[in-house]
């Protein structure tokens, strides 16, 4: 039987909760009953959002952690496992950073995967420990629509999430010869502080209230992936399928150059 937390099992830790997907699925899973572990590295906003919780059946714990800082984040697993074993994660921090113009794979290429990737394998590791003693547990990771595939103009943003995808897809394996679950959530357009600077066409955009809730939806009954909209998530996997030829054509007559 594959494990689903609720929250009479224990914390919910959710990183990037600061604003966003993470703030967004932090405050539905209080609505949920759950207990929240919010971390992000801005102490002040995890505070406003914890009392923005008040009132509801669970609440959140500000727990402010930099997820691209390895040993805190093994000590942040550990505190909160003090309080309570972690039941469900959603390592959701992420973003984008530009290079300089003339120097790809520079500094912002370095930054986006820094905190796109090992900002989860940071989590990963010390949450799979926890879980393993326990024998179960429900890890999800924030991936993207945009990981599919190569998209123009994505820069670092799109690679890191296909790392993100396939490090899910590897780390199921593992999760499920010990009761861990674990899911991959990859979101299309969400109006987020990430997706409001994009000047590109952004179809099936959707606010962040319902993508949230989609999310906290697929944590409860959905199998590895939680991906939305249907529509794109379709259209994108299905041109993937496509021979190179076709796929570069169709991918460059404007089609979306970042998702989430």
């Amino acid at each position: 039987m594959t494990y689903r937390a609720n929250p009479d099992d224990g914390i919910a830790w959710v990183t990037g909760a600061s604003s966003g997907i993470g703030r967004g699925v932090a405050l539905e899973l209080a609505r949920r009953g759950y207990v929240v572990a919010a971390s992000a590295r801005r102490a002040e906003e995890l505070q406003t959002l914890a009392s923005e919780a008040v009132g509801h059946p669970g609440r959140i714990e500000p727990t402010p952690v930099d997820v691209t800082d390895r040993e805190a984040m093994a000590k942040a697993v550990a505190e909160i496992e003090s309080r309570g074993p972690i039941a469900l994660a959603f390592l959701n921090a992420g973003g984008s950073f530009d290079d300089a113009a003339g120097d790809f794979g520079g500094a912002g290429f370095r930054k986006t995967f820094e905190l796109n990737v090992f900002g989860v394998v940071n989590g990963l590791n010390p949450l799979m420990n926890a879980m393993k003693t326990r024998g179960k547990g429900q890890i999800a990771i924030n991936g993207s629509l945009a990981g599919y595939g190569g998209l123009p103009g994505a820069g670092a943003y799109a690679p890191s999430k296909a790392a993100i995808i396939n490090l899910a897809a590897g780390a199921k394996f593992s999760g499920d010869r010990i009761g861990v679950t674990i899911q991959i959530v990859n979101p299309g357009f969400v109006r987020t502080p990430l997706t409001a600077a994009n000047t590109h066409p952004m179809p099936g955009i959707i606010d962040c209230d319902d993508a949230c809730r989609r999310i906290c939806d697929g944590f409860e009954r959905a199998g590895f992936e939680i991906a939305f909209p249907r529509r794109l998530a379709w259209s994108l996997r299905a041109m993937n399928h496509l021979p190179y030829r076709l796929y570069f054509a169709l991918m460059s007559r404007g089609a979306p150059k970042r998702a989430n």
